[in-house]
């Protein structure tokens, strides 16, 4: 038989006959988050697709069972002092795993908050271009090393040792800094003058400042000597003695610089990053002119052209450069960097240029340029595990990254790949579909087979497989409109375009054609928008749908009303919390150096909350069952505010969701969408939304399309930047942008409904649509 259905999480054969022991990972009770004793068998080194709505466990079972506990037994395998520094996994919640191979992640997490960190440094493309210019560099500077922006050259050297510009210091850029943000000169210290966040009167930031011996602590800054006002802004670094501690001072300037400047503004918290974009204005370094490199690393040259100049190339000119460059005697080293950069435009990132610093890639251009990595490998029989790569891609590139998968597959490595989009499901040699809905009432394993048994079956996923979206006939008539005029920004080459409001608005366009660009670039400088982009959100254990969306506050609010006593005692992370795990619900106990063990809170009961606070009730309901609820169950339980905003939840798809339900076990679609639900709780007449359908089931992006004319018809303007064909055929009006990427897009190249884009087919996005459609 083709596939098979289960009802009841066991697993069922793909075919008719047992397979090899050694040919399959085997799970068996999985119970990993909201799983229910699943067992399955997956074969390896084939290519399997995980599918089912949004939180019906497919992550539980690939990430944070199969994944996670491959990399604890690899982890197991080193020697324990190196143990101490890597993070300890704990085993996942199952029985038995049998025949795991060792695992690669390839998620959408962005890259690192590394601001040294570039596309070339983190594929290693920058590494082979200064071996290159080492070798035929003219004239000879030195070594790879002497091409490095991370490498400072030594003092006094007669050779270049590293190629670091010594003013920015590798960054590329330097600071001007507005003095006036960082303290208020009519106050004294002690008064508290000091305005940068974290800087609180009591800690020890100031206290350093106030106890140096440097300054007068009660005397307003305004009144500061030449010396003292030198002191406090500019000092070098030196020791001080307070409270018998030896402490290092350091003026305000280099301190702020350290602390904040040079880190990835990306990765700063919301409140340090909006005070750095007040204070600080970065210009381009005058010395290397943003290159990062001395001018030694930028005097050798290749063909008249210097390496600065070759890595701020975008990546299809870099691939015709490198043609022109004489392999005489480097023949293996330029064919190695000929394959990278070949990957970079296989895999649709050929806009992109070496010099790109990696924090500014988005969530999908982040997965694919960590799968670079791993195309050139010669490691095979591994797991490849990926986490929705066709998102952020246009359908003209999800043909690429299917044979990109299937060429991993080809090359004798078990390729597991959780997935909503059709095109990708019709690629794998086996399913895996989980369900039948999302939370509590999934974690179930519905089929199990190929992709005919899954479109015959009656799962979820098997009834939308062939569902397509038919284009509107009939389209709203704008209100007015946003006049953008000029457009610049990155690729956008002068465009001028007129947004319509009081319509449903998609802009669309291969990836790195400008969508992001032009809508991000102009529309939030207009009054009354509220924007959800794909930024992610932060989720930790002590973090959870009631407090990341303020629900919570409520609650706690009418808690402590109806009983007399004070809100904080309603918080698990503050007085209310259980003594025995702080909150947590969980006792963590740290077993050696090989992992750490979580088990339920006996005083509690795994509530988080101490027996005391839990006498106090709501309507018959203590803190803790009120946090069990759904969003569903909470919604006809609370009132005012906290009632609109689980009304907004319940409109995304997470009525499941627990209340107390740890953030950092959603899913990234159920992150997305809950980011959703807290934008659209706020008043405002025009929406931007950054694809929204990330991580959607196919059955969901119908309950998207009806909440998008929801707020359309209550007089608001939505405009989605999206490639999902479905969301398109939906639009009242599409603006695509194209009619490549990178140099080759920044153009508007149709505006206009659907109907129309689709019969004259003048753009990819009007081919794609066609066939989406059955036009064809």
């Amino acid at each position: 038989m083709a596939g098979q259905e289960v009802t009841e999480g066991r697993a069922a054969a793909s075919d008719g006959h047992v397979a090899d022991a050694h040919d399959v990972i085997r799970v068996i009770g999985a119970r990993e988050n909201n799983l229910k004793d699943v067992d399955v068998e997956i074969p390896k080194r084939r290519l399997t697709v995980f599918t089912g709505v949004s939180g019906s466990g497919k992550s539980s079972l690939v990430f944070g069972t199969i994944a996670v506990e491959s990399q604890r037994l690899i982890n197991e395998t080193y020697p324990t002092f190196v143990q101490q520094f890597m993070a300890q996994l704990s085993r996942p919640d199952v029985d038995g795993l049998e025949n795991i191979s060792p695992a690669i992640i390839v998620d959408q997490e962005r890259m690192g908050a590394n601001a040294r960190s570039t596309v070339g440094t983190v594929t290693d493309a920058y590494a082979m271009l200064r071996l290159l210019f080492s070798r035929l560099g003219e004239p000879h500077i030195g070594s790879p090393q002497a091409f490095s922006f991370n490498i400072p050259s030594a003092p006094g050297s007669d050779t270049v040792t590293g190629g670091m510009c010594p003013r920015c210091e590798g960054l590329g850029e330097v600071s001007d800094i507005d003095l006036d943000e960082l303290f208020d000169s009519s106050k004294s210290l002690s008064e508290g003058a000091i305005t940068v966040p974290g800087y609180n009167v009591d800690g020890w930031m100031v206290r350093i400042f106030t106890e140096s011996g440097f300054l007068d602590a009660a005397k307003p800054i305004a009144d500061y000597s030449a010396e003292e006002r030198t002191d406090f802004l500019y000092k070098e670094p030196t020791k001080v003695k307070l409270q018998n501690m030896n402490m290092t001072y350091e003026g305000l300037v280099p301190k702020i610089t350290k602390s904040f400047l040079q880190k990835d503004r990306e990765a700063l918290q919301p409140h340090i990053r909006a005070f750095v974009d007040r204070a600080v204005k970065f210009l381009p370094c005058p010395d290397c002119g943003g290159s990062r490199l001395n001018e030694g690393a930028r005097s050798s040259k290749i063909g008249g052209v210097d390496i600065a100049q070759v890595s701020s190339m975008q990546i299809t000119d870099l691939s015709a450069w490198l043609d022109t460059v004489d392999p005489t005697s480097i023949g293996p080293l330029l064919s190695s960097l000929k394959r990278v950069i070949a990957s970079f435009i296989d895999i649709g990132l050929g806009y992109l240029s070496l010099d790109r610093s990696s924090g500014t890639l988005s969530g999908g251009e982040a997965q694919r340029t960590k799968m670079i990595r791993h195309l050139g490998s010669a490691l095979t029989d591994v797991t490849y595990v990926f986490d929705e790569p066709t998102a952020g891609l246009h359908p003209h590139d999800i043909q690429r990254m299917n044979d990109l998968l299937l060429l991993l597959r080809d090359k004798g490595n078990t390729v597991l790949v959780v997935e909503h989009k059709p095109e990708v499901i019709a690629i794998a040699d086996h399913v895996v579909d989980l369900g039948p809905q999302a939370g509590s009432r999934g974690g179930r394993i519905m089929y199990e087979g190929d992709v005919a048994g899954l479109r015959a079956s009656d799962t979820l996923t098997g009834r939308h497989l062939d569902h397509r979206a038919a284009l509107k006939t009939s389209t709203r008539t704008a209100t007015g409109s946003l006049p953008i005029r000029g457009a610049t920004q990155h690729n956008l080459v002068g465009v001028d375009v007129d947004i319509p409001l009081g319509v449903l608005t998609v802009v669309t366009g291969v990836a790195g054609s400008g969508k992001s660009s032009l809508i991000h670039g102009n529309v939030p400088a207009f009054d009354d928008v509220v924007v959800v982009d794909q930024s992610p959100i932060k989720g930790s254990r002590r973090s959870s749908p009631a407090t990341y969306t303020g629900v919570l506050d409520g609650v706690r609010a009418a808690f402590a009303k109806a009983n007399g006593v004070k809100p904080s005692l309603f918080s698990a992370n503050s007085e209310g919390a259980c003594r025995a795990c702080k909150g947590l619900g969980v006792i963590i106990t740290n077993l050696g150096y090989t992992q750490s063990v979580e088990t339920r809170c006996e005083v509690c009961d795994g509530s988080g909350f101490s027996d005391a606070v839990l006498e106090y009730t709501l309507d018959g309901k203590n803190i803790a069952e009120v946090l069990a609820m759904s969003a569903e169950e909470a919604h006809g339980f609370t009132t005012g505010p906290a009632k609109t905003t689980l009304a907004r939840m319940i409109d995304v798809g997470l009525g499941y969701i627990t209340l107390g339900q740890a953030l950092n076990t959603l899913s990234g679609g159920e992150r997305q969408r809950l980011k959703l639900a807290i934008a659209m709780a706020k008043k405002g007449a025009i929406y931007v939304l950054d694809e929204p359908t990330t991580g959607l089931h196919l059955a969901d992006v119908d309950n998207l399309l009806a909440l998008l004319d929801r707020l359309v018809d209550a007089g608001n303007s939505v405009i989605v930047i999206e490639h999902h064909q479905a969301v398109m055929a939906h639009a009242d009006h599409i603006i695509d942008l194209g009619p490549g990427a990178g140099r080759d897009g920044g153009r508007i190249v149709f505006e206009g409904p659907p109907t129309r884009l689709v019969e004259t087919r003048s753009t990819l996005t009007g081919d794609h649509l066609a066939r989406y459609v059955g036009t064809v």
